[in-house]
């Protein structure tokens, strides 16, 4: 394509351009151009050097910032809590700095793995994922905290398997539907064996317990599954049966049917000092922040009022501390975020790279899914559910993951841009 002709400022340029940007393309239409005839350049829109999508490693890098400075805000005082004597004030700030710096390295190495490299080895990255969910749940090997054990031990940090089934999820349901392309309208050869799995995975979420993260995993799946052209009524019916899967869940758990009674009626006595206390402190934190915020450091519900303030409800104290101004960035920021994510996928299957493309409309999936969650409960929106907002909570496993995904979608960007010079991924 001769992209000085495509970028000139012509109505039927503009036109095919805009086409392609919303995915309607009609009979004799023009293929998609180039992901930087229509997303890179100027007008407020990513720009790119040297193949790098300096706008999304920016984005990242400001979450990153933002999550640094609010958890050290969000911490500081935990010391004061018998729970945390033994940590100084800073403890949880140098230890998320020093995720942070491993993540980036981590990082860094996986930018320089090809994709194909990835698509080879995606069935093995889930078996071992599987095998950690496993393994996690053996006495006396995972570590348990407040009742769930989700953790590994591993010396400078605990890993969370669950982070990395996230990740190996997308790669796996990629992989799934390339080499099940041909059998896609058939149920029982195209979508029974991935319902298999994903029942296994959420056997052993839901044994650790973690239903936050199944439910993240089981978005992700579904997903790809669509988007890689499943039957349509094979995939309504899928939905209905995870659904009622869920409802079946919350109607024989006494635990979770309390939450959803105290996420209806949060301000109710009887939930208010219980499965609601949670709930009524984040918004109580919202309520205070209003507009512009308390000032930096000036939260009151971060002084063990807010349990798993520099976790779970870290927006809380962002709403408390910064304002309304500030949540409606980072909202703004993940929307962002998503959406890039699904461009460059919708770029690499519209190259024909079809495991790369869906791998990555999974990624984005993760992130928008778990952000929508997260910041769902701290809002009230969504009942409370144990799962960390992407990129800024406090946890190493998180980080790591969030990072490591994000390298992959920056290496598949790169790729289609090589493809799109005429040169080889």
């Amino acid at each position: 394509m001769n992209f000085a002709a495509a970028l000139k400022p012509d109505v039927a340029g503009w036109r095919a351009r805009l086409a392609g940007l919303f995915g309607r393309r009609g009979e004799g239409s023009e293929p998609l151009p180039p992901i930087r005839d229509w997303v890179g350049g100027s007008e407020g829109r990513p720009a790119a050097i040297a193949g790098i999508d300096l706008a999304l490693i920016w984005v990242t890098v400001a979450l990153l910032a933002l999550g640094l400075v609010m958890v050290y805000s969000a911490s500081v005082a935990l010391p004061d809590n018998p729970k945390f004597a033994k940590y100084t004030p800073t403890y949880f700030l140098g230890r998320q700095a020093m995720f942070i710096v491993v993540s980036f390295v981590a990082a860094l190495i996986t930018l320089q793995i090809p994709i194909a490299v990835w698509e080879k080895w995606a069935p093995w990255l889930f078996a071992i994922s599987l095998a950690m969910l496993i393994v996690v749940l053996i006495p006396h090997v995972g570590k348990g905290v407040n009742g769930a054990r989700r953790w590994l031990p591993l010396g400078v940090m605990n890993f969370q398997p669950s982070e990395l089934a996230k990740l190996s999820i997308a790669m796996y349901a990629a992989s799934y539907m390339v080499r099940k392309m041909d059998v896609k309208e058939n149920f029982f050869k195209a979508v029974w064996p991935m319902a298999v799995s994903l029942g296994v995975i959420g056997v052993l979420l839901l044994a650790e317990p973690d239903m936050g993260a199944f439910m993240v995993i089981a978005a992700v799946a579904l997903a790809i599954l669509f988007l890689g052209g499943v039957n349509g009524r094979m995939f309504l019916l899928s939905v209905a049966v995870l659904v009622g899967a869920f409802v079946l869940m919350i109607v024989f758990s006494e635990f979770r049917r309390q939450r959803i009674f105290a996420y209806l009626d949060p301000w109710n006595p009887d939930y208010a000092q219980g499965k609601a206390y949670q709930l009524t402190h984040s918004l109580i934190a919202f309520g205070r922040g209003e507009l512009f915020g308390q000032g930096l450091g000036s939260s009151i519900e971060k002084l063990h009022y807010l349990p798993e303030a520099h976790t779970d409800f870290l927006l809380a104290v962002i709403g408390e501390e910064l304002g309304f101004v500030a949540v409606l960035s980072v909202v703004l920021a993940f929307f962002w975020l998503t959406r890039r994510i699904f461009v460059i996928g919708r770029q690499a299957i519209a190259l024909d790279r079809v495991f790369a493309g869906l791998m990555v409309q999974g990624i984005g999936v993760w992130f928008g899914g778990q952000s929508f969650i997260n910041m769902g409960v701290n809002l009230g929106v969504l009942p409370t559910k144990g799962l960390t907002l992407p990129l800024l909570s406090y946890g190493g496993s998180g980080i790591l993951m969030n990072l490591i995904a994000l390298a992959i979608v920056l290496r598949v960007d790169q790729e289609n841009r090589q493809l799109m010079r005429g040169g080889r991924a």
